[in-house]
């Protein structure tokens, strides 16, 4: 088996996140209680911004690997990433390493942070890649839904690709759901329903976020 991302090193990642996050922004957290407190579980974040990522592992109530793209470890990044148990994946081919290690988080009853989208964007769920559904089934998961508000509507005056220090970004957690028919089948035709249903699931979880916080 390939070597799972330590679980102590995501503890860790979630400690500086906590302190970076609170540190340089206004956090606003709504419905963290609804992460399952214990057993595997999948986070499906909205993508529009680099702090989106770092924002949740500081928020979340557990401690979360991430699967993150290859290209994001360079030079000192690629041991620190490693180091609080985050997943390097190769977005462009079938990683069966990164699939093996993100299946060990699952297998362990660990908390496995996973960008739908694949790539960042208006981070609105419109486009859901299928390895969302394989996790979630495959591990045996329930996904909860988690909306991160305000890290892309206005830039930093001191850093540009920064949202303004000290302003509030809203990140809500939803209701977990299963992607699942209840079959356990893992069918392309399978992952292809679940992913309609994680797209709707998501796609609500969005619009009441952005009514709950009005953004």
């Amino acid at each position: 088996m390939t070597d799972v991302p330590s679980a102590r090193g995501a503890e860790v990642g979630r400690r500086i996140g906590v302190g970076l996050m609170y540190g340089l922004w206004k956090p606003r957290v709504l419905g963290a209680w609804r992460v399952p407190a214990a057993g595997p579980v999948v986070l499906a974040v909205n993508h529009s911004h680099n702090i989106d990522g770092p924002m949740v592992m500081g928020v979340s109530p557990r401690p979360t690997h991430f699967l993150i793209k290859k290209e994001a470890f360079v030079g000192p990044l690629d041991p620190f990433l490693t180091g609080i148990g985050q997943l390097k994946v190769d977005r462009h081919t079938t990683d069966r390493t990164a699939i093996s290690r993100a299946l060990g988080v699952l297998e362990q009853g660990g908390v496995l942070g996973i960008f739908p989208e694949g790539t960042r964007g208006e981070g609105d769920f419109a486009s859901i890649r299928a390895g969302l559904a394989y996790f979630a089934v495959r591990g045996g998961a329930p996904i909860v839904p988690v909306a991160v508000l305000g890290s892309s509507e206005r830039r930093g005056r001191l850093i540009k690709g920064l949202p303004p220090l000290r302003s509030r970004v809203d990140v809500v957690f939803g209701d977990p759901f299963d992607a699942g028919d209840g079959s356990g089948r893992r069918t392309r035709r399978a992952l292809d329903e679940a992913t309609g249903r994680i797209q709707k699931q998501l796609t609500a979880h969005l619009e009441n976020a952005r009514r709950l916080t009005g953004r």
